[in-house]
Formats: C-alpha cells, sequence, structure tokens
C-alpha cells in the first residue's frame, strides 16, 4: 500500500466517524510562547485542552506537520544514524473534546488497524498506566478492561509513568495513556521469545505505532493533580513508522516516502546506499541525513521560517548546515546541492500540503544561497583547523568545540581531518565545552510559571478593540505570577478587553487596569495561541472592586498608521515588482514598520521612489476602510484577497480592504478608519535579510515629518559648511576628487619612507640556529605598508623569519611573516606563534603557517614581544 493511500485511509476512515478533518496547522509556531516550532499533533488544539477556548467542533481529526530537534531522544546529531528518527514528521491524529473517551478511542484504533489496514491481531500489543503512588493514582484498570474485548491478558502490559503518563509540560493538562505496539519480527523469531518482553524495550523490530492519551487531569504548578471538568481524548500515530509497518520495511528510509529522494541523491553523487547503519557507514548516513533535513527545511520555509541566528531561525539554518556538512564529507559534493530537492519533494506533497509546490522556486533559492555561504564558512573552517594549534599530538576539545560552534564542523568531521592526520581529540574537553553551552542555554531560557489563580470561572474572552479604546464594568477572569530572568511580572486575563495582543507583526497595546481606586500600567499585551494576556508589574491586593480598562491611545494609532500603511505598501510592491513580491515577515510598533518581502535582486532607487510615491498617492486619496469581520474562508479566497503563507486561519476570517482593486487581505491587526490618517509615508531604508528576501524600513505620519524635516536640517548646515553654493553636490563631488588625490600622495610617501627602511632594516637581520632572524619596532601606521615592507624583504632573503612591532591608529599590532621553507624544515607557524606573543601586548590575533598579526592594549609591550620572539628561535 502506498503511503499517501495509508494517509487517505485514516482521514476517511475518522471522517466516517463524524470528525471534522482539518488542515495541518504551520510546522512554525508563531502564537505559542513556549514553542519554537509544532511538535505534536495536539498543538493547535492547545487552548480547548487548556480551557482557554471552546471548541467548535467535539471531533476532529489530521495530519499535522511536526519538527522535533531535541529532547528525548531527538537529538538531531543521531537523526541519520538510526532507522527511525527523523528531524520532520507527520502525526496522524484523532481527537474528542469533552465527547467520546477510552471506550471508544480504543475501539476505533483497534478497527482502523486491524480492519482497515489488516495488521494481523496476533502482532498487536497494548499497554496502559499501571498507576503512581507519588501521585496517588490507581492503575488504569478501565482501559485495561476496555483491551479485554480486543487483546487477551497477556498482550495487555502495564508501565509506568515514564512510559505511559503524558503531560503537556511542567503544568498543565495531563493523563494515562495507552500505546499500542507491532511486532514486526519473523515468526521463527516470535516463537523464540514472548513479544511481550520487547515492548517498551528499545527493540528496533518491536515498536510502538499510536499512542492513546486520556486527558484527564491538570497537574498544577505544586506538582499536585487536579481532575479536569471535561475528559479529552489526544492521539498520535507516526505516519512514517506506520508506513514501514505497512509496507514490511525494516526503516523508514526504505518506504515510498524517501526512496525516490534517496535514489535521486545516489544518483547525483555516484554514491550506492547500502542500509547500513554501522557508526562509520558514513555515507549512508549521509544518505540518510539529506533526505530527512531537506523535508524539515523546506516546510520550515515555506511555512514562514527563514533562516537566521536566533530562536526558530537559528534551528532551520542548523539542520540546512547539517546536511551541507555530510554531503560535503562524506558524498563529495563541493556545491550547493539540496535546494536541486525541492522539485521533487514538493511535487511528492503537492496533494497534502500544497504550500511547497506554491513556493517552490522561492525555498530552493533560499536555500541555495544559504548553502553557498555555508560552504564558504566550511572553507574558513578547514583553514582554522590547519592554523590550530597541536599540543602532543592533540586537539584540544575548546578547538575541537570552536570547530563545531563557529564553523559548523560536525564533531564527526574534525576527527575525520585528525584521523588523517594523526591526531588525536580531547573528547572530554570537547564534551564539557558542548554541555557548558546547553547548560547556559537552559538557565537563560528558564521560566518559573505559577498557577491560574481563578477569580471568575469563565472561558469567554471578548476583543472590542476594533471599536473601542476604553471600556469599564469588566471582569478579572484569571491572574498568575511568571519568573523569568531575575524578573517578575503578573500576567492578568479580562472577560472583556479593548487591548491588541501581539500577534501577526503587529506590537500589543500598552496601557492602563483601574482596578478600584488603584490605576496599574498594562507594559505590554501577549496572546498565548488564543489567549490575550495583559502584563502588569503587579496586582493591588484587593481585586473585588470596579475594573476598567484603557489603551495607550497615542501609541495604537500610531501602529495603527504604519500598520495600515504596510497594507498599501504590501500592494504598491505587488504592482511595481510583480504577484511574487509577497510578504515574509512584519515588524509594525508606534515608531516604525519594518516589511520583509520575497524578491531575489536589490530594488532600484527608481523602484523605491515608485513604491513611496503610489502609497503616498493613495494617502491622499483618503481611502475609507471596508472591513468584513466574519467572512467564510472560501468566499475571501474566492475574492482574490491576499492570504499568506504559514498562517492559520479559520472557516471565517476578517478581510480588510483599501479599495477593492487596490488593498485586499486577510488580516486580524487594527488599522486607520481612511488612509488619509497616515498623513505622509516615507522609505528609510531597503535591504537584504536572506536569499531572496528583502526587507523595507519606514516611517508615518509625525516620524515621517520629522525625519524629512531632519534631513533638511542636515542638508542646510552642509550648505552652510559649504558658503550656500548653489550647486551643492558638485561642492562635494570636488571634495571627494580632492581627497582621492591627497590620500593617493600619503600612499606614495608611506611607500618611500617604507623603502627607505628597508635598507636600514637589512642590516639589523639576526643569524639563529641558521634562521635569519629580523625583529624591529617600525615608524610607521599603516598596517597595508607594513605588510608589503616585510613581503618584500622576504622576497629579498631567504630563511627569514619576520616580527614587526608598529602603532597602528594608536594601538599596538605584531606582524610576523615566515619563509614557506622554513614552516616546512623546521615546522615553524606564525599563526600559533603570534598568539604567545601577543599576550605581551594583552591581546591576541592568528593567521596562516606563513603570515599572522595581532592587536593588542599595550604598546609597551612590543620590545618585549620582539625578544620573546628571539627568544623562540634560540
Amino acid at each position: 500500500m502506498k503511503s499517501s493511500e495509508i494517509r487517505q485511509k485514516f482521514l476517511d476512515f475518522f471522517a466516517s466517524k463524524q470528525h471534522k478533518i482539518v488542515p495541518s496547522a504551520p510546522i512554525v509556531n508563531k502564537d505559542d510562547p513556549t514553542l519554537l516550532f509544532t511538535n505534536a499533533g495536539m498543538n493547535q488544539f492547545k487552548d480547548f485542552f487548556l480551557g482557554n477556548q471552546e471548541a467548535p467542533f467535539k471531533r476532529t481529526a489530521d495530519t499535522q506537520k511536526c519538527l522535533r530537534v531535541s529532547g528525548k531522544q531527538n537529538d538531531l546529531e543521531e537523526v541519520g544514524r538510526d532507522s527511525y528518527h527523523q528531524t520532520m514528521f507527520e502525526m496522524l491524529g484523532n481527537w474528542s473534546f469533552g465527547d467520546y473517551f477510552k471506550e471508544e478511542a480504543i475501539e476505533w484504533a483497534w478497527e482502523f488497524l486491524t480492519e482497515e489496514l489488516k495488521i494481523p491481531k496476533d502482532r498487536l500489543y497494548a499497554s496502559y498506566f499501571e498507576g503512581d503512588k507519588e501521585d496517588n493514582l490507581e492503575p488504569d484498570n478501565e482501559a485495561l478492561n476496555f483491551w479485554k474485548k480486543w487483546l487477551p491478558e497477556d498482550r495487555i502490559l502495564p508501565f509506568d509513568k515514564k512510559d505511559n503518563f503524558w503531560e503537556m509540560g511542567d503544568t498543565g493538562p495531563c493523563g494515562p495513556c495507552s500505546e499500542i505496539h507491532v511486532d514486526m519480527r519473523s515468526d521463527e523469531a516470535r516463537k523464540k521469545v514472548d513479544g511481550a518482553t520487547l515492548v517498551n524495550a528499545d527493540d528496533p523490530k518491536v515498536i510502538e505505532i499510536w499512542n492513546l492519551v486520556f486527558i484527564q487531569f491538570n497537574r498544577k504548578a505544586d506538582n499536585s493533580l487536579e481532575q479536569l471538568p471535561a475528559k479529552h481524548v489526544d492521539t498520535g500515530m507516526g505516519f512514517e513508522r506506520l508506513t514501514m509497518v505497512m509496507q514490511n520495511k525494516t526503516s523508514n528510509y526504505t518506504t515510498d516516502i524517501f526512496s525516490d529522494l534517496m535514489k535521486k541523491i545516489e544518483t547525483d553523487s555516484g554514491v550506492s546506499y547500502k542500509d547500513s547503519y554501522a557508526p562509520d557507514a558514513m555515507s549512508d548516513i549521509a544518505i540518510r541525513v539529506i533526505a530527512d533535513h531537506i523535508r524539515g527545511i523546506a516546510f520550515c520555509i515555506a511555512d514562514g521560517q527563514l533562516p537566521g541566528n536566533t530562536g526558530a531561525g537559528y534551528v532551520v539554518r542548523r539542520i540546512l548546515r547539517r546536511a551541507v556538512r555530510y554531503y560535503f564529507s562524506f558524498l563529495n559534493i563541493k556545491t550547493p546541492y539540496l535546494h536541486q530537492l525541492i522539485p521533487m519533494l514538493a511535487d511528492q506533497f503537492e496533494n497534502i500540503f500544497p504550500e511547497l509546490k506554491a513556493q517552490a522556486d522561492f525555498v530552493a533559492k533560499v536555500i541555495q544561497e544559504e548553502e553557498k555561504s555555508f560552504l564558504r564558512t566550511l572553507d574558513a573552517g578547514l583553514k582554522r583547523f590547519e592554523a590550530l594549534e597541536i599540543k602532543n599530538n592533540q586537539i584540544e576539545g575548546k578547538a575541537a568545540f570552536e570547530l563545531y560552534d563557529t564553523y559548523g564542523f560536525p564533531i564527526d568531521l574534525t576527527r575525520l581531518i585528525a584521523e588523517e592526520k594523526g591526531y588525536a581529540i580531547d573528547e572530554v574537553g570537547f564534551e564539557k565545552a558542548l554541555n557548558e553551552q546547553k547548560n547556559k542555554g537552559k538557565a537563560d531560557a528558564k521560566k518559573s510559571t505559577g498557577d491560574w489563580q481563578i477569580l471568575n470561572d469563565s472561558t469567554e474572552v471578548e476583543f472590542v478593540g476594533y471599536d473601542q479604546l476604553e471600556i469599564s464594568d469588566i471582569k478579572i477572569l484569571k491572574h498568575r505570577t511568571v519568573e523569568q530572568k531575575g524578573k517578575t511580572h503578573t500576567q492578568v486575563v479580562l472577560n472583556k478587553t479593548p487591548f491588541y495582543a501581539e500577534s501577526g507583526g503587529q506590537r500589543g497595546d500598552s496601557g492602563w487596569l483601574q482596578i478600584g481606586n488603584e490605576k496599574v500600567a498594562v507594559f505590554n499585551t501577549v496572546r498565548e495561541n488564543e489567549l490575550i494576556i495583559h502584563q502588569v508589574k503587579s496586582l493591588p491586593a484587593d481585586l473585588s472592586g470596579s475594573v476598567s480598562a484603557s489603551v495607550n491611545t497615542g501609541k495604537r494609532k500610531a501602529t495603527e498608521k504604519n500598520h495600515t500603511a504596510v497594507h498599501l505598501m504590501h500592494a504598491a510592491l505587488h504592482k511595481i515588482l510583480g504577484e511574487h513580491a509577497l510578504q515574509k515577515g512584519q515588524d509594525v510598533d508606534g515608531e516604525r514598520l519594518r516589511f520583509d518581502f520575497s524578491h531575489f535582486q536589490r530594488m532600484t532607487e527608481e523602484e523605491v521612489a515608485n513604491v513611496e510615491l503610489m502609497v503616498n498617492q493613495k494617502i491622499r486619496e483618503n481611502i475609507q476602510l471596508e472591513e468584513n469581520r466574519n467572512m467564510p474562508i472560501e468566499a475571501a479566497k474566492a475574492s482574490g484577497a491576499t492570504m499568506l503563507f504559514g498562517e492559520k486561519y479559520g472557516d471565517t476570517v476578517r478581510v480588510i480592504t483599501f479599495g477593492k482593486d487596490f488593498s485586499m487581505e486577510l488580516c486580524g491587526g487594527t488599522h486607520v478608519p481612511s488612509t488619509g490618517h497616515i498623513g505622509l509615508f516615507k522609505i528609510l531604508s531597503e535591504s537584504s535579510v536572506a536569499a531572496g528576501v528583502r526587507r523595507i524600513e519606514a516611517v508615518t505620519g509625525e516620524k515621517a515629518e520629522a525625519y524629512i524635516n531632519g534631513e533638511i536640517q542636515t542638508l542646510n548646515d552642509i550648505r552652510g559648511l559649504f558658503k550656500n553654493p548653489k550647486d551643492i553636490a558638485k561642492n562635494v563631488a570636488a571634495l571627494q576628487e580632492e581627497n582621492k588625490k591627497l590620500q593617493k600622495q600619503l600612499e606614495e610617501m608611506l611607500h618611500q619612507q617604507a623603502g627607505a627602511l628597508k635598507d636600514q632594516l637589512k642590516a639589523k637581520v639576526e643569524n639563529i640556529n641558521g634562521i635569519n632572524f629580523l625583529g624591529a619596532k617600525l615608524p610607521l601606521s599603516d598596517a597595508k605598508a607594513i605588510k608589503t615592507l616585510a613581503y618584500d624583504l622576504k622576497k629579498e632573503l631567504e630563511n627569514l623569519v619576520i616580527v614587526f612591532g608598529a602603532e597602528v591608529k594608536g594601538k599596538p599590532q605584531l606582524t610576523i611573516v615566515i619563509d614557506e621553507g622554513l614552516v616546512e624544515s623546521r615546522q615553524l607557524h606564525a599563526g600559533n606563534m603570534i598568539r604567545e606573543l601577543a599576550k605581551a601586548i594583552q591581546g591576541g590575533g592568528g593567521g596562516q603557517p606563513f603570515f599572522a598579526t595581532a592587536g593588542g592594549s599595550n604598546a609597551a609591550g612590543l620590545e618585549t614581544a620582539i625578544q620573546n620572539a628571539k627568544a623562540m628561535l634560540s
């Protein structure tokens, strides 16, 4: 059975059980501050489990794109080494929100596996929760008894909390779970060893395929459990693992989910895949890594997360670089390759995740440019390896970690190169440095969140901020204390609020709550999934008084100007650059707007000017806002409204229009009532933020006016310096030309000075153990002239080691040049020498074996450094 048929059978089966089939949420999690990526099927339904929102349906099912690169058994460095771990995977799941519970969940799971998929019943095992004394929990006999309808009791196995009690996090909804395992061994092997003894024993052929979670408790901050008012079902079945079972394979990678990709990688690289899992089967590991990683990389970019240096972007970049490292090191591919796999991947998922096909060119371009950049970094890393200081034929652990952390070298690659050169690696030191970094990251991210203190038992939170900025007679539903990095604040949820919570690139409102006689400042408003949270430093002790809320009107209106300007600019970009110029991110507040969009080259000055002109034209037209708050999603699509990839839309959406033929977008943000309120729009810059992604920063209204006035004042100041000429540009150009001539004259003088020095320096050469040594403190202050002088001397004198000291731009600098013959015959290394000598000037540096430089802060140490160099050669 093909994988696509297996997936469809699952969805059709649960549709027949009155489940609403919903699309996958984006793999990038934008509205949950506790997660960077969707890592389980239940993430998009979290608010329903937490009681923050009432589910619009009682039953649902889907296949969800997930990404896991950390946590238990999900270390990124292990992916590709075994047959079943993936970074990106699909999770098939069915859910009940206060509807059916254990009996139906178990019955339907059994029916699907044995009747629909025809998995032999005698190969299946079920587990259930055995209870826990610490939590005062009894065994889940309810699940046990339901399983007895389908399985003999010797194949229904009890396990402890570690295996059979699911928790969302340190606090929150949780409950016992029941796992279904399948025994894929041969009949002969099954006769020899009872499969029941291999369940949860890490046997690669007796594996879990489905986890049925029965959410019935809430874990509080004090670690106690309380019963939930409504009980839920949350199930998850790994699609790749199920396909492996159905296609009778021994590895996820040999199923048809991966086989076409892996055949292409084989063909393109000329390396045959042997399906070996030996630790040294590096080419096989490389092919599996590439086939796995390209999926996660591609879908993250398609859902809006570009590679970057922080947060989710850093994770995407890390996955991409790991794939590059493997094809570079073990498949002998030295040019960008991953992007070539996108067309095949897009075709494979077109019918289930069409967003990749729709953006295939863009995704491929982003990946290609990232590959180019990292291949340059890899080359720099190889040069850094050559410059390492090796003591006792061992590479220090810190140095190996630097190669891993800064240059992206996997420790395997460092080991391979070291082995070729006869070096060992300080493995203990490497692990220590690695763990120190991990522990620092954990400490920085550590956050303590208290239990919600419930004041009013309601889950309904109404946002009225589109129409009102101040309201009274409201209630505090709940509040809690959060501590992070030594600072504490309080989070407050109201039953009704005018405060806009940060989302969709629009910053959250600030303002005030009036609680009784006390005024409390709201410094930010954030969204946790669908929950609107007001952040305050603290609350008064008495919360019984009346409550009112007022938004900082000036900040909100300035933010609205910028947000509406973004919509107008987005439309203008489509008109001027083309329909491909789609939003890839935005950051809008009351000070300025920042807008990222897809475009593969720098905008010309004329294009930037035309976009600015068009937006200001629309501002002057004073176009009225047209708002439809509840348009059916299909009607919105049919209307041609702009929709963004990577966003999660419901059955109904809000559509914002400024001129039906100009700007129509799905948007939840706040806007001006008409474009004239913006006043003025001014672009400050246009730049690149990633391959195929450009960024415009701009200001509006009073900020735009202040910027223009500032620029005019600067221009007037410059005019004044030139005695107010008629053509200021001509005067500046003449000054630049004069500066070039003077610079050239200065360089000629420095060259003459260095030439005069050369003969004097030749007389200072000393012979130390057959090496011509020249050490001197120079009167030069130009680093380029010093280097030129050193190389000129090296050409004229054999077996020469030069150590020059000088003050360059007021700072001490050391320069070492070594004859290439001495590098080979005497094993001298300029980079290693200068690291030691730089200590005398309280600095540091490095370089190649034959040339190195170092800077410092103590010029008095230059002579000492030169003498120390002589001592090294003596």
